[in-house]
This record gives structure tokens, sequence and C-alpha cells, in this order.
């Protein structure tokens, strides 16, 4: 039997690439979010390099020879700070930056469908705003989660997955660090991205604040 590895390596190499368009998933502000698509969060990552802005989700094509058939995530749930929300699912602008939940759904955390599956090998990324021009946002609170908290993802087929706060850090959107959220884990993983820090000039933050966790 062939083996997979060279497809794994190809999606990953793909992927990285792809992310390395956008790599500093911007903006959010208490007026609009500064990724260039319709759809930012308040902080996340882009797929293709977190582009200013906040959602990232990439292709949402037919599964990989690596990548099992997995119904996708329909719901998030952080019991801990109080989350709970439905999830999009985000792909790519035609820009080749990432597609962000919109600022009308600032309460509505979206899935990077160009990542894993959650319970697939891979990181799952999770992308929701701290804030937009409406208020508050479904991330707001997320920079007060703390280690060992747990993370509930529910899938189209009614199963929910278990994860566990490993690990947060807040790092500048002109440094962010791609292969680290996006790269390839033996495991499956989880990582939310919002916004965080100051604003800039233009009422946008200059940070992303990242959760990781694993699958219990």
């Amino acid at each position: 039997m062939p083996s997979r590895t060279p497809h794994r390596f190809r999606r990953t190499a793909a992927l990285l690439t792809a992310v390395a368009a956008c790599v500093a998933l911007a903006g959010c502000s208490s007026d609009e979010p500064s990724a260039p698509s319709s759809a930012a969060t308040s902080g996340a990552p882009s797929a293709s390099a977190p582009a200013q802005g906040e959602a990232v989700s990439g292709s949402t094509g037919p599964p990989t020879a690596d990548q099992p058939d997995r119904p996708a995530p329909t719901q998030v749930s952080i019991p801990s700070i109080g989350v709970k929300s439905a999830l999009m699912e985000l792909g790519l602008n035609a820009d080749g930056t990432v597609e962000v939940p919109p600022s009308e759904k600032g309460m509505t955390a979206g899935w990077y469908s160009g990542g894993s599956v959650p319970g697939a090998p891979g990181p799952a990324v999770l992308i929701g705003h701290n804030d937009t021009r409406f208020g508050r946002a479904v991330f707001h609170d997320l920079k007060n989660i703390r280690k060992g908290a747990e993370v509930l993802v529910r899938d189209g087929a009614g199963k929910t997955l278990r994860y566990t706060v490993t690990d947060k850090e807040a790092v500048s959107k002109k440094s962010f660090p791609t292969e680290k959220v996006y790269g390839p884990t033996k495991d499956s993983t989880l990582r939310l991205i919002t916004c965080d820090g100051e604003f800039d000039a233009k009422g946008h933050t200059v940070d992303n604040l990242i959760v990781y966790g694993t699958l219990v």
C-alpha cells in the first residue's frame, strides 16, 4: 500500500504557502475589522498568513487521503469563560487573505476549513472577533482562559470533542507564528484566535491572541 506521507506533505506545504500570504490576522476595532474580507473576526490569523483580520478558513473541497471524511464542526463552547457559539465555515478571499465572520455576526465564531477537521490529526483553527463596531464579540473574554480549561467542539453528527487548553500567547500581527499555528501535528489539536493588544492609529489592534489546545 502506497504511503500517504507525500499527500500530507503536499497539503501542508500548500497550506503554509497560503498562510504566508496573509500572516497577520489583524484588525479588530470598535469600528470595523481591518481584514480585507467581508467576514473579519476581531482577531484571528488567516489561513494564508494572518492577514489583518480575523478568520481563517481555506479549502472546503473533498477530504484528502490523509484527512478522513469527518463531519464539519458546528458549535464551540468554553464553559469557564461563558462562550457558546455556532460555527460558520471560513475560507479564503479572492486576494488570498483569510475570510472572517461578518462584523454583524460578531457573536459567532468560525472554523477555518483549510485546516484540519476537529478530531482528525493536525490543527483545527477557530477564529472569532474580540469586538466589532457593534460591541463586544464572541471571543472578548478569551484572554481570561486558563491552562487546563475545557473547550468543547460539537460536529454535525452530534459528537462532542473535548480539548484541554495547553498554552496561550499574544503575538504581534507583524510576526505571526504561522508554522506553530498551522503546521502539522501528530495528534488532533486546536487553535483559537482573536485580536488583542493596543490599537493603532487606524483603530485596529496590533496583536493576536492565540490559545492552544489538545484533544483529550
